[in-house]
């Protein structure tokens, strides 16, 4: 990797792509911190540090910390950019779920370049509804929770205010990962995502360090040695692939024979990358999020709880949780597969090996092909998606199993960095592969 900056780094335009990403995702910081006017961000920053170092979380604490991490901090902050990619994210879930099921967007997305406009221009218009709606929805919360510092008079007005500059923070933010895509180097939305999970850096190795002085020696550890071997193990399963053999008939084509050679078709163990992760973690944010803004602590005149049911749901989908454990996990091997189906059509590809005289060894070409590499397809998403599921939740078992807070979001950062920038390094090889080759022009 640090070889691959290197060349990369001497080439002039790769370097100033790599310059633009850098200014974009320090963009992206200082609009982290910025805080919207109205609110009290010292007081929230108090309270978030609070529910880190606490000993028992629940479910909206939990919510809020991993939507910090997510964020990049600029949740805790009441910034600009509190919303971050959070609303483009489930708005392309959103459009690529509606793309099976209505015939228009399906016809977009087939539609070559001019489609996946379209559709960008449908996604950008979501994300900004989406916005909106969490917007207002973080403002209750603010409110409620006595983080704004407004007068009673003129709540409106700051809810006005409040509203729109999340709304637009969130629309910069999309606007800055599009930039990334266009002049920058790497997925923009994903590059951002990794930016934001990275600056909670100190902030996981001070919460390890609460753990050492707390004499929780083997757990740390354990966590140290578990991280490295994590890294390690999806380091090499993203570069795992299943190679199907292929061979091309020979044929004679005036006085020149061609075909005759044996190759194969490369298909990755972890084809989806981070996506499913990504989209799983974001889906299951909503229903906390809609519960962390009911008010579950009014109490009658007895001192009962009005709301024990919404209290137990709340509960259930607390981040260190075993039901949110179990859910998470089926959550990723479907969206892996809805990924797999994407990406992978086993009919298209045994039609485009008949058409130029290639053949699977030992199976007839047709469907007969087309079966042959679906129950492939499956096998390999399988595997790749208990691979993503079990690194997502094994830190959840871990927290569990030794009662240690705060670490129970480690896969799913994990995988998120580490799958964004094996994809960044291997879009700057690709680039300077593109620079580097001749061709027959010379």
């Amino acid at each position: 990797m640090l070889e691959t900056l290197k060349n990369a780094w001497k080439v002039k335009e790769l370097r100033n792509k790599i310059l633009f990403t850098l200014l974009i995702i320090v963009i992206f910081r200082i609009g982290s911190v910025i805080p919207v006017p109205y609110v009290d961000f010292n007081v929230m920053k108090e309270a978030f540090n609070a529910s880190m170092t606490a000993t028992s979380q629940d479910a909206t604490q939990n919510f809020f910390n991993y939507l910090s991490i997510l964020t990049g901090g600029g949740l805790e902050y009441g910034a600009i950019f509190a919303l971050s990619i959070t609303p483009y994210i489930n708005a392309s879930i959103i459009i690529q779920l509606l793309c099976v099921a209505i015939p228009y967007l399906e016809r977009l997305s087939k539609e070559g370049e001019e489609g996946q406009k379209k559709l960008a221009t449908i996604t950008r218009y979501t994300t900004v509804i989406l916005a909106l709606i969490q917007g207002i929805a973080f403002f209750v919360y603010l409110n409620e929770s006595g983080y704004l510092n407004v007068k009673s008079n003129a709540v409106w007005f700051a809810a006005i205010v409040i509203i729109l500059t999340f709304t637009a923070g969130s629309a910069i933010v999309m606007w800055l990962g599009e930039q990334i895509d266009v002049k920058g180097i790497g997925n923009g939305i994903s590059v951002l995502l990794f930016a934001g999970i990275l600056s909670r850096g100190p902030l996981a190795f001070a919460n390890l360090t609460m753990q050492w002085k707390e004499k929780h020696y083997f757990a740390v550890i354990g966590i140290v040695i578990a991280f490295l071997a994590v890294i390690a193990f999806i380091v090499w399963m993203t570069h795992a692939e299943r190679r199907i053999p292929v061979q091309y008939a020979k044929r004679v084509v005036g006085n020149k024979m061609y075909g005759g050679q044996n190759t194969h078709i490369p298909i990755k163990v972890n084809m989806s990358g981070v996506m499913p992760v990504i989209f799983a973690s974001s889906i299951l944010m909503l229903p906390t999020m809609i519960l962390s803004f009911t008010d579950t602590t009014k109490v009658d005149a007895l001192g009962n709880s009005n709301l024990p049911f919404w209290k137990d749901v709340l509960a259930l989908f607390s981040v260190q949780g075993i039901f949110y454990a179990v859910i998470y996990f089926i959550m990723i091997i479907a969206f892996a597969y809805f990924y797999a189906t994407i990406q992978f059509n086993p009919v298209e590809m045994a039609n485009n090996l008949r058409k130029n005289g290639g053949a699977v060894p030992g199976i007839r070409p047709g469907k007969p092909t087309s079966d042959f590499i679906s129950k492939i397809l499956s096998r390999i998403t399988l595997m790749g998606a208990l691979f993503l599921s079990v690194i997502a939740i094994l830190p959840i078992i871990i927290a569990n199993i030794g009662n240690m807070q705060g670490i129970s979001i480690g896969g799913t950062s994990v995988l998120i960095m580490v799958g964004v920038a094996l994809d960044t390094v291997n879009n700057l090889e690709s680039q300077m592969m593109m620079r580097h080759y001749k061709g027959f022009l010379d």
